[in-house]
């Protein structure tokens, strides 16, 4: 992907100029075609492929909406798991147990197997084309509430019980008390949450079909794909390699606090 927004479409057709291209300037046909001379079609291979990643899609707005749609889809995720969690592991109630199978039952049903009924009850009440119908369907995580309850499960009852002794009420124990130990449980599970939903191609190509201002991320780079003369692979791989930088930065910037959240959740 990289190697391939670095070359010329000669090169990368071709399979030549090895892993950083030749970076020898190009005829860009299309500039021709449009009756420019030809010394005003000849580009570099960075430029022309980064250039036009910008410039033939409205990238930046793409990238404005996948930061809206993740985030607000993690932080309703996280209003709702974090109850529910500590709900299944601190609180004492009939049929708990059943719940929490429930939920595990829950992880094993794919989005496809509901995609179209979400979409038919998104429709009937005009949901489609808007902000809502990216992030409503996936504001309950079954594995945000599965891997906050593996977490909660380590911390000690003691801690809840002194709160309980100091007048807090459940409501406040989960955001004063188990929100601030929760901090690299709830990184980890931003880091699967923000990749998955930033990712994803499915469901926005599902619901986002009557304007290009709503697109998401991998929906750009629909852009440079065409049935008639060829994909644009330069600027169609210098877009994904814009597309996947967010994440590498956010990874690497919580990459401890990721691990550490993967550790004391319990998982291998």
């Amino acid at each position: 992907m990289a190697t391939y927004s670095l070359k010329d479409p000669i090169e990368i057709t071709s399979g030549t100029g090895g892993v950083f291209g030749k970076q020898e300037a190009f005829l860009d046909p299309g500039c021709v075609q449009s009756g420019n001379a030809k010394e005003d079609c000849l580009f570099n291979p960075i430029a022309y492929n980064y250039g036009q990643a910008f410039s033939k899609a409205p990238l930046l707005r793409y990238l404005f909406n996948g930061v809206v749609v993740t985030l607000s889809i993690f932080f309703i995720q996280v209003l709702v798991a974090l109850p529910c969690a500590y709900a299944l592991s601190k609180l004492r109630f009939w049929g708990r147990e059943l719940v929490f199978t429930m939920v595990l039952l829950g992880l094993l049903i794919p989005v496809h197997a509901i995609a179209l009924p979400l979409y038919i009850m998104l429709s009937k009440v005009g949901l489609t084309n808007t902000y809502a119908a990216l992030v409503i369907p996936w504001t309950i995580s079954v594995f945000g509430i599965f891997l906050m309850r593996q977490f909660f499960m380590t911390v000690p009852d003691d801690l809840i019980d002194a709160a309980r002794m100091d007048g807090m009420s459940e409501f406040a124990i989960v955001w004063k008390v188990m929100l601030p130990t929760a901090i690299p449980a709830l990184l980890a599970f931003g880091i699967f949450s923000i990749v998955a939903h930033w990712n994803d191609y499915f469901w926005p190509r599902v619901v986002i079909t009557g304007t290009r201002e709503l697109f998401t991320p991998p929906l750009g780079i629909r852009e440079f794909a065409s049935g008639i003369d060829g994909s644009d692979y330069g600027p169609m791989m210098a877009t994904a390699c814009v597309i996947v930088v967010p994440l590498i930065v956010a990874f690497l910037l919580a990459q401890r606090r990721f691990i550490q959240g993967i550790t004391l959740t319990g998982m291998k």
